[in-house]
């Protein structure tokens, strides 16, 4: 075969007979809920998004990678292969795991994917319908591309709160640095600050040159094409370094209608400022005459000086009746200067549609978070980056935190001690800022309520990994026990990915009902390469084995367990996607003849 992998596991055999019954044998055996299985080769290839040829990570060729398009309650496996030169983790942010932090794909829980290998993330989607997508999540990859779409659709039992779009457009954008990503890791390793960005990608292309001086010629820029009359939804995430990016189209109102997994209340924007990491979902109708193509805006937020003027992404948006190119200047950003609670009191607009159902068939506003004891509570505080023996750290709490050779819920299963200590701090305290590897202590069950302080000057996101927490508060200044007397407690939205503005603090609450160890962290790359992060365990204290699901038979093992490791034939760089379906294909034929045999036995 062209392409070598572990032996197959009794789950990877299961999982090829349902796919087999579902596709070949419908009316002889059916799976209880359907499986969806893709083949990625995560591979480097040339291009120039801002004119600049630089290396950027491809998945199967494609930058951005392929949509994952699935169903609540479907079984998703994906067969990574590590085409790259150095190890590889993908996680899928915002999609929870429930019972699953084996498959989430950061530090804490998997060990890397070697250069060479190749690893079969296998997991279930649950109790979400909405925007998502995946990324590579260390040593800065996905500064350098490796993100893609993750749609989560309802089932139809399940209805959705406004009437299916014409169409669905899916649009990354995000700040972009010419230099490669490796480049970008050797100048935080050296202390330095990254800069202000090159510019802006949208799909991984750059701007319309809608300036001849900000822009230079040839620039491959996105087009978007609709009909006149039609509604459409955009799905737009920031998967950038560090920048706020204001998103706005030209003479389009913008319907806000779902944020990572939540429907929410249904309001209309001409702007949005959305964060790293976050998603948003709009409806866009294309009510406006066609007489020429239309500017879609996003650019940079909470930056002074004019080096940041280049921090614009453009794309259009070409009705098919239009009569011209865009051309004029672009549709103005916030003007807020004087006004710094505008961007806030935007966010604290963003609330839960009680009304609709989610992906159980029960309104979401039966939750009634308002009404649930808080167990523990965090105060998270961010300061600017300092030097810890000598190196510059980002820290939350004054620990910077240190990744270990051993994931810490193989050291747990494995009863590895000392790999990690569950001593995070409450809340900040006064002495010298320290390297750890100093993780939360979760109570199984308990409801948590975590305060991000950002007593930095510049703008943050934080996320957190197998859930969605609620979001109850936000305001400037420090955070005080009365601040709880501003908590919304009826309709926070509920999402994984929250913004805290310079100054400023944001309060959310989460019910800890998924068993494993979760990543908290920084959703600004430089921020979380430099040790802004730590993890949430949460285990039950009960002996059972239906809370959490066991180590999955293809587990990867490094650090103290490498010993466990089954060595894997590396498989030939840079193969293509067809070699890969043909190498799967193979498989898939001769399970469906062993299938067949047993069927008629």
């Amino acid at each position: 075969m062209a392409c070598l992998r572990s032996p197959l596991s009794e789950i990877d055999v299961m999982m090829m007979m349902m796919m087999i019954c579902a596709a070949a044998m419908a009316g002889i055996c059916s799976a209880e809920d359907p499986y969806a299985y893709f083949d990625w080769n995560v591979a480097y290839m040339k291009a120039s998004p801002l004119g600049v040829e630089q290396q950027v990570i491809s998945i199967n060729g494609k930058f951005p990678g392929p949509v994952v398009n699935v169903t609540t309650n479907w079984n998703v496996a994906v067969n990574v292969l590590n085409s790259l030169d150095e190890p590889l983790l993908i996680t899928w942010d915002g999609v929870q795991q429930r019972k699953n932090s084996w498959q989430d794909g950061v530090l804490g829980t998997n060990c890397p994917i070697p250069v060479g290998w190749n690893w079969t993330y296998q997991f279930q989607v649950k109790d979400q319908i909405g925007s998502f997508f995946y990324f590579p999540s260390i040593g800065l990859q996905r500064a350098a591309g490796g993100f893609g779409e993750f749609t989560i659709n309802n089932r139809a039992i399940i209805s959705v709160p406004f009437d299916t779009p014409h169409g669905d457009i899916t649009l990354f954008i995000g700040d972009w640095f010419n230099m490669n990503h490796t480049d970008l890791r050797k100048e935080l390793d050296q202390g330095k600050a990254l800069g202000v960005p090159d510019g802006v990608l949208m799909n991984g292309k750059g701007p319309y040159r809608y300036n001849n001086t900000l822009v230079p010629a040839g620039i491959d820029y996105e087009t978007i094409n609709v009909q006149p009359g039609k509604t459409y939804r955009f799905r737009v995430h920031n998967v950038g370094m560090f920048s706020c990016l204001n998103f706005r189209v030209q003479s389009h109102n913008l319907l806000l209608v779902e944020t990572e997994g939540s429907y929410t209340v249904q309001q209309n924007y001409t702007n949005l400022d959305i964060f790293v990491g976050q998603s948003y979902s709009f409806l866009i109708t294309m009510d406006q005459n066609g007489s020429s193509d239309y500017y879609v805006v996003a650019s940079a937020r909470f930056v002074n000086g004019s080096k940041w003027d280049r921090v614009v992404g453009v794309a259009i948006l070409h009705y098919s009746n239009s009569k011209g190119k865009a051309s004029g200047p672009l549709p103005d950003p916030p003007n807020d200067v004087y006004d710094k609670t505008y961007s806030m009191n935007q966010a604290r607009s963003i609330r839960w549609n009680v009304s609709a159902s989610g992906a159980r068939p029960n309104p979401q506003g039966s939750f009634r978070y308002g009404s649930i004891n808080v167990t523990q509570v965090y105060v998270l505080k961010n300061k600017p980056p300092v030097l810890i023996n000598g190196k510059r750290r980002a820290t939350f709490n004054g620990i910077s935190y240190s990744s270990p050779e051993t994931p810490l819920r193989l050291a747990d299963k494995y009863d590895k001690k000392g790999v990690y200590r569950l001593d995070f701090p409450t809340e900040s305290n006064e002495g010298a800022p320290k390297i750890a590897t100093s993780v939360i202590n979760g109570t199984y069950k308990g409801f948590m309520e975590i305060v991000f302080q950002n007593n930095d000057s510049r703008v943050q996101s934080y996320h957190l990994d197998g859930y969605a927490f609620f979001v109850v508060g936000m305001d400037y200044g420090e955070w005080t026990d009365n601040s709880r007397g501003t908590y919304n407690k009826w309709d926070g939205v509920a999402r994984s990915t929250i913004q805290v503005y310079a100054g400023a603090w944001t309060a959310v609450m989460v019910s800890l009902d998924n068993v494993g160890v979760w990543n908290l962290r920084s959703e600004e790359l430089d921020s979380w390469y430099l040790g802004q992060e730590t993890y949430i365990s949460v285990v039950n204290p009960e002996s059972t084995n239906r809370t959490e699901l066991p180590v999955p038979d293809n587990a990867l093992y490094c650090g103290l367990l490498k010993d466990l490791q089954k060595q894997q034939s590396p498989h030939s760089q840079g193969l293509n996607s067809s070699s890969l379906i043909a190498s799967r294909s193979s498989v898939i034929l001769a399970l469906l003849f062993v299938a067949a045999f047993f069927m008629f036995l």
